[in-house]
């Protein structure tokens, strides 16, 4: 059963550090092509979900203290950040197809803007995992 464990551990761990690193580092440039991974984002982002709630079923059952209420805090701001990404930036990118110079700049400033809001809240989601057992 501790294989089971370690496998949905490292792919939990994966698909966060792809998602939080993708957007933290689209965040800071916003040169780079954010359209061209908000798909993989988003994908890791249900990968992270998945195993994320497989490991609170294994991990801390029906137990809510107050490292489930850290957690419970970290859960929600990915929630938010995934809702974000969803919500700004992958509407963005479809409109990219066909913009003019103008509107594509405008539409790059959006989801420049929507990555940034992601990173933070991502940042706090990876926060409040690293803190959770000390409260």
């Amino acid at each position: 059963m501790q294989y089971v464990y370690i496998v949905i551990i490292g792919l939990h761990v994966m698909a966060g550090v792809f998602w939080a690193g993708t957007t933290v580092t689209l965040a800071r440039d916003p040169e780079i092509k954010a359209e061209r991974f908000i798909r993989p984002q988003l994908g890791a982002s249900v990968m992270v979900f998945l195993t994320g709630a497989l490991l609170w079923y294994f991990f801390h059952g029906a137990y809510f203290g107050s490292m489930e209420m850290t957690l419970a805090l970290g859960i929600l701001a990915a929630v938010a950040a995934a809702g974000v990404l969803g919500a700004v930036v992958r509407p963005a990118t479809r409109q990219l197809a066909g913009a003019d110079e103008v509107t594509e700049r405008t539409l790059r400033a959006v989801m420049s803007k929507g990555e940034r809001v992601a990173a933070f809240l991502l940042v706090l989601t990876v926060l409040c995992m690293a803190t959770a057992r000390m409260f």
